[in-house]
């Protein structure tokens, strides 16, 4: 099982930022997708899930991105996005992404991508 991480960089206060997470070796489908972030000295924490609720797509977002975040998935290409507008620099960390299998294994992590807001 591989993840894919990318679109991570450095951009100033305001702008904007799109991360991919390919994955691939996962049978029987995902069910969560998500994003963390981990900036240094603290805890990783959930910026943004999605999950397979059948014919639609359930998504949650962590109070302090949401109407800034947007996540999306592309069940064919098994690839999760984070467009990421109105960046702050407390945006700035490692940003992981996690899937969770409909098996029931993982869940699986990507191995981070840096987001870097300037000020």
């Amino acid at each position: 099982v591989q993840l894919q991480a990318s679109g991570g960089g450095l951009v100033q206060t305001g702008g904007s930022l799109t991360l991919s997470c390919a994955t691939s070796g996962i049978e029987f489908g995902i069910r969560t997708m998500g994003w963390y972030r981990q900036a240094p000295g603290k805890q990783r924490e959930p910026v943004a899930t999605i999950t397979n609720a059948g014919s639609a797509n359930y998504a949650t977002y962590a109070d302090s991105v949401k109407g800034r975040f947007t996540i999306s998935r592309d069940k064919a290409k098994n690839t999760v996005y984070l467009q990421m507008d109105s960046l702050k620099p407390d945006d700035t960390a490692v940003y992981y992404c996690n899937a969770s299998p409909f098996s029931g294994e993982g869940p699986y992590w990507g191995q981070g991508t840096q987001v870097t807001v300037s000020s």
